[in-house]
């Protein structure tokens, strides 16, 4: 593996640290629903409470009905860690999985179904990446105190570097709290992969005029020099799901719907939190629709499948997806499809362990720290 310039451990991009995970077997691409839910139920029975599987808020409706816990990333993996179970499936992407590996205990084998469900933020931040960037703007200003804020929708490696350089992770939750962590201990903060959510906690605390993107992949950007003389550095990261919504759709909605509210995801572009009633994790979201009044109408501004969901789970209000027929599902959750969760599932039950996701232990170890501190400032 690749040495990193900057810290203790080696590591490597994320299309060859997992390039083994294997692909769905030719018997299993042609389940039809009934066949396959059938299946999916008789191994779950067989396997019993040595088995959890965990649905990620934005999976399809056919993953969540089979989960155990159905939540956003760091919730789920929690969830897994306070089980017995020896197996656990996760329907997510793999940064998701890697998290689960961290804090679940050592005879916990976490499995992620497809090898493709691996998430397009993520990969905009690939630590051997940012390490070179670190050495750039850290040399640049060899004086300043620099603190690298990772969020949670990012590898372990990338995790395992910022504790390494006195950093920490966030979810979009705690951003703001993992800023002023940083803040207590430097001058500036280096925040990735997800520029959206970073503008919008740095306008929170209100640093807007004190933050500008650094774009990693343009030769000819800015100057090292001249980006880190900013209280807050964007890594130039985003979902391309939260980052399709437009301002106009939200003043559509408005015109279309004037009875209607609006909650979005702080993934999205500022205009658009700006524009919104509430904005906040996925969490929030459910929490903003289960809590509404009989009658009201929510738009949501988040991955189109939460929004199917909470249509579904509370049909006394009505849900509407923000950007109407232009709303996205991830690509990458949807590589985690039934026929997939039947295979492992299935596998399991002959005693076979497929796509297990095992983070390196130096890695591991590093990037428990860097989630320890998140702790500090959210328990």
């Amino acid at each position: 593996m690749p040495e990193m310039e900057t810290t203790q451990f080696e590591t490597d991009l994320s299309l060859f640290k997992y390039d083994g995970l294997e692909r769905l077997p030719p018997s299993y691409r042609d389940l039809d629903e009934d066949e396959r839910t059938e299946r999916i139920e008789a191994a779950l029975a067989e396997l019993g409470d040595d088995v959890v599987v965990l649905g990620h808020n934005y999976q399809r409706r056919e993953i969540v009905e089979h989960a155990d816990f159905v939540g956003d990333s760091y919730q789920l993996s929690k969830e897994a860690a306070n089980t017995d179970a020896d197996y656990v499936v996760f329907g997510g992407v793999t940064f998701m999985a890697e998290s689960a590996d961290i804090i679940t205990d050592d005879d916990q084998s976490v499995i992620l179904p497809s090898m493709e469900a691996s998430c397009p933020m993520a990969g905009m931040a690939e630590a051997l990446q940012v390490d070179a960037v670190w050495a750039e703007i850290t040399d640049a200003a060899p004086d300043a105190d620099i603190v690298p804020v990772t969020y949670m929708n990012s590898y372990a490696d990338l995790k395992a570097f910022c504790a390494e350089q006195g950093g920490l992770v966030c979810t979009s939750s705690n951003a703001h709290e993992a800023f002023e962590y940083a803040f207590d201990r430097g001058d500036t903060v280096l925040f990735l992969p997800d520029k959206h959510l970073g503008e919008n906690t740095a306008h929170r605390l209100g640093m807007a005029d004190r933050t500008v993107v650094w774009d990693p992949w343009d030769p000819d950007g800015r100057d090292a020099a001249d980006v880190v003389d900013n209280d807050v550095i964007l890594w130039d990261g985003y979902c391309q799901v939260h980052e399709r919504f437009r301002e106009s759709h939200v003043e559509a909605i408005r015109e279309e719907r004037p009875d209607a509210n609006v909650v979005v995801h702080p993934e999205c572009r500022r205009e658009v939190v700006e524009a919104a009633d509430v904005v906040g994790s996925t969490a929030t979201i459910r929490r903003t629709v289960a809590e509404a009044d009989p009658g009201e109408t929510w738009a949501i501004g988040t991955e189109l499948h939460l929004a199917k969901h909470l249509d579904r789970w509370y049909p006394e209000v009505e849900v509407l997806p923000l950007c109407g027929d232009a709303c996205m599902d991830c690509n990458a959750m949807r590589q985690i499809d039934p026929n997939y969760l039947t295979w492992v599932l299935e596998e399991l039950t002959e005693g076979r362990e497929r796509n297990v996701i095992e983070v390196a232990p130096e890695e591991k170890r590093l990037a428990q720290v860097a989630l320890d501190r998140m702790l500090e400032v959210d328990p």
